[in-house]
């Protein structure tokens, strides 16, 4: 069971708020992997044959249900959980660090495409993010 975070509705709506604004531009998922691919080797290798038409709504999608599980929401656990199989060491074998450099990325990408952006957005970003994090590397 993922650890509920402090007044974990109010930094769901936040979040979710602030990723559909950054959604609403058909640009803001490649600008992420624009952003994520260079950050090391390790990331360009796992990205090499990626069809990034399919990969960004999956994530997008993903990274909507993943929130969920923030609040104990049964269908956004369940996603996290089978995302922490797939990206575990027996499967995609995503390196713990590696989710540090997607974090990074994926909040300096949010941060030029939503308009609201502000502290307490960020604040929701790192809280939301970072317990979905924590809950895959339990996977790992």
């Amino acid at each position: 069971m993922i650890t509920p975070i402090e007044t974990p509705n109010i930094h769901k709506d936040r979040f979710l708020f602030s990723l559909e604004r950054c959604a609403e531009s058909k640009e803001f998922m490649p600008a992420f992997y624009d952003n994520f691919i260079p950050s090391s080797e390790e990331v360009r290798d796992k990205f090499r044959n990626t069809d990034f038409n399919r990969q960004n709504q999956m994530l997008l999608n993903s990274v909507r249900l993943a929130c969920e599980a923030v609040i104990g929401n049964a269908e956004g656990l369940k996603e996290l959980r089978e995302r922490g199989e797939t990206h575990s060491r027996l499967h995609l074998n995503i390196k713990p660090e590696l989710y540090d450099l997607w974090l990074s990325s994926l909040i300096n990408t949010a941060r030029t495409f939503d308009k609201h952006w502000d502290v307490e957005v960020e604040i929701s970003w790192n809280l939301v993010l970072g317990q979905v994090i924590r809950h895959m590397l339990r996977y790992y």
